[in-house]
């Protein structure tokens, strides 16, 4: 098997400056993403970057990875461009091959992997092993490719297509091939963002031992908890700018205060009703069966009421996804019923569910969420279209004018309205996918791991606004693999294991200890595997 120094070289001796970032600044139309910001990174440390989405943070990595070039300030690295490792120099980072050969990889929250290819494929793609004839040496790059995926402890084969991998199988890949460019300095955008429990501490082994062996680590997580575990140093950024640098060891309310500008009183402001309303939704017997014809859900029913938010927890495959999709009308199910204000909706018509009042907010908000080149004001309107469209013309002045209200309501940060949507950070992202739903009237909003790469203070902004939507007499029924958010935002949880409602639990009831004994005894005692949506299911572990 392949050791660290075969493929994550950290040659440079413990504590040793590997790069520096000074008084960089960088602008986009509209938009001052860096002003004057400051760091370094030693050999042997992980150095968390902390900050809110907009902070500027993927701005920066992807400055040292050579997608951007600052206007102002300078890189250093240790060694020259002649790759001579002999102290700081000035280096200029026009491209991912300068990156390569001052020894920076860059692992991104956004897969940069070929579907088609197989997983071999991807982690050496345009650095595949030749032969003497300088053909492409398949079985030389099996090999290492099967050695890296031992690495990273994924049990897939290196001939593997990567179309068929779930979200945090792509992940592991993403890491063997960042392992594979022979690394001093690797950056790490969110890497925890949609792996399970036992995912992250199979990763945070691997973190610690590129540590050991002195390769510098930039890790950037909206996990606070995460810091303690593994940091060393944190640079916190805010509004483009670095505003501090502290030990890791730093008390979480004070990060949260560095990073937000104020203090945040609670981190789950629930403001639960005094009695639900009547119910908007109803679920009866609801079942889905896969190709081989085992179940992906099976008998499952349940209401959610006027003014209440009902968590859906469960571990990984549980099917809460595809429960969700199936209310929505994304997919088809084989039996049951979905009311809404007690008229039953037709099963797989998304149309049917619109005009109900039903609004999804997906796991993949950048997939099935957002048109990324499009604009926000056509993002923000698409499902109002029908609303705003009158004998075949679209009243653009009206859109404009919706768009406007509800982007100043959720603070989206943007250069304006015409801005794309993919330009914008995670958190900003979200809101507009939201936001969507809220200029479409949503009654029911179903929400799939609303607040996953979102930072702190966007998170409280969204409880917030969840609390505005029920106050109003609408319902929330919310996914998350993030327990604690489960259960500071429910009012009931439902608990789902292998296909089936495994319980209910009142907010008062509904503790981790409960959540986890419902979900873990159910999903022992249900027999044999089941067909799963992997991709929309296999980052769905209960945190």
């Amino acid at each position: 098997m392949t050791g660290v120094n075969d493929d994550v070289r950290g040659d440079a001796p413990a504590g040793r400056e590997l790069l520096r970032v000074e008084g960089v600044t960088k602008s986009f139309p509209g938009v001052r993403a860096l002003d004057g910001v400051d760091l370094s990174l030693r050999a042997g440390e992980v150095h968390v970057l902390l900050g809110e989405n907009g902070a500027g943070k993927s701005t920066l990595i992807k400055m040292l990875s050579g997608a951007h070039r600052p206007d102002a300030g300078r890189i250093l690295a240790d060694g020259g461009p002649d790759g001579s490792r002999d102290g700081l120099h000035e280096v200029h980072v026009r491209s991912a091959q300068d990156a390569e050969r001052l020894g920076i990889a860059t692992i991104y929250q956004e897969f940069n992997l070929v579907p088609g290819l197989t997983v071999a494929e991807n982690v050496f793609l345009g650095r595949q092993p030749r032969t003497a004839l300088r053909l492409i040496d398949k079985k030389a790059m099996r090999a290492r490719a099967a050695e890296l995926l031992r690495r990273v402890r994924l049990d897939v084969s290196p001939d593997t297509p990567v179309a068929e991998l779930g979200i945090a199988r792509l992940q592991m890949v993403e890491i063997a091939k960042a392992l594979s460019l022979r690394a001093r300095v690797l950056i790490m955008d969110e890497p925890t963002a949609v792996l399970t429990s036992e995912e992250v501490e199979t990763l945070f082994g691997l973190v610690r031992e590129l540590r050991d062996e002195g390769v510098g680590i930039i890790f950037i997580t909206h996990h606070l908890e995460e810091i303690g575990a593994l940091g060393d140093r944190v640079t916190v950024l805010r509004d483009g700018r670095s505003v501090a640098e502290v030990p890791a060891g730093t008390d979480e309310d004070e990060l949260i205060r560095l990073m937000v500008g104020r203090d945040i009183a609670e981190q789950y402001p629930r403001q639960r009703p005094e009695a639900p309303g009547a119910p908007l939704l109803r679920v009866r017997g609801l079942t889905r069966h896969g190709p081989r014809g085992t179940p992906v859900f099976e008998d499952v029913g349940f209401e959610v009421r006027a003014g209440e938010v009902v968590g859906l927890a469960g571990l990984v495959g549980a099917g809460r996804t595809e429960v969700a999709r199936a209310l929505f009308g994304a997919d088809r199910y084989d039996a049951g019923t979905v009311e809404v204000d007690g008229r039953a909706l037709a099963p797989g018509d998304v149309r049917a569910a619109l005009r109900a009042g039903l609004g999804l907010v997906p796991e993949d908000r950048k997939g099935q969420g957002l048109v990324l080149d499009a604009s926000l004001q056509d993002n923000l309107t698409l499902a109002r279209l029908d609303r705003d469209t009158r004998g075949g013309l679209v009243d653009r002045r009206a859109q404009r004018r919706a768009a406007a209200e509800v982007a100043a309501r959720l603070k989206v940060r943007m250069s304006g309205l015409g801005q794309r949507a993919r330009t914008l950070s995670g958190g900003n992202q979200q809101k507009i996918v939201i936001g969507k739903w809220l200029l479409a009237g949503t009654r029911l909003l179903i929400l799939d791991e609303p607040t996953r790469g979102i930072d702190v203070g966007a998170k409280v902004e969204i409880y917030q606004l969840v609390n505005e939507l029920t106050a109003a007499g609408h319902a929330v029924l919310m996914i998350s693999s993030d327990l604690p958010e489960v259960l500071g935002m429910s009012d009931r949880v439902l608990v789902m294991a292998q296909g089936r409602l495994a319980g209910e639990l009142t907010a008062e009831e509904a503790t981790q200890d409960a959540v986890m004994e419902l979900a873990v005894r159910q999903a022992h005692a249900a027999p044999g595997p089941r067909d799963t949506n992997e991709s929309a299911m296999e980052g769905s572990d209960v945190r």
